[in-house]
């Protein structure tokens, strides 16, 4: 795999500067063991999400971030420095979502992001589909998540809607 980066930030991404075969790297963003426990309580209320103690007899041997905590934390660096602010349309949804490891409060996170496939829209000319791989990595390098993400992507010149 090569290790690339935009030509333009992404601020000024359209369907163009996404490259089929392109890697990119982003992060990092912290593991809070407060964010995971209010996460766990308001969302996914198991043991080893909420409560410090019952989770250490747990499989995992300690309080981890529910896996709806990490996919939102590499949302949010997938949506800072990987989507378009000026292009992106939305996305029809993702396929082959993995949590590989268990996820810690104190782990430092990043995201490694293949452009997978880019093809113009056949119906739509203004735009195209990328589908990319996203893998989640903790501060070891390990993959603890990873997902095929899907996104409509306007075209360089096309008039906004």
């Amino acid at each position: 795999m090569n290790s690339s980066t935009f030509a333009t930030l992404p601020d000024n991404h359209y369907f163009e500067d996404y490259v089929a075969g392109a890697v990119h790297e982003f992060g990092s963003i912290p593991v809070d063991e407060k964010e995971v426990l209010e996460f766990g309580r308001r969302f996914v209320p198991l043991a080893y999400h909420t409560d410090p103690e019952l989770a250490k007899k747990s499989i995992y041997g300690g309080l981890i971030a529910s896996g709806w905590h990490t996919a939102a934390l590499m949302m949010r660096l997938y949506t800072d420095n990987y989507l378009s602010k000026v292009a992106n349309l939305g996305s029809p949804g993702c396929d082959e979502l993995k949590w590989d490891q268990p996820v810690f409060p104190g782990d430092d996170l990043s995201i490694r992001v293949t452009v997978l496939e880019t093809r113009r829209s056949e119906s739509k000319p203004d735009r195209g589909i990328i589908r990319s791989f996203v893998e989640v990595l903790n501060q070891n390098r390990e993959v603890v998540m990873s997902v095929k993400m899907v996104n409509f992507v306007r075209r360089r010149g096309s008039v906004a809607a």
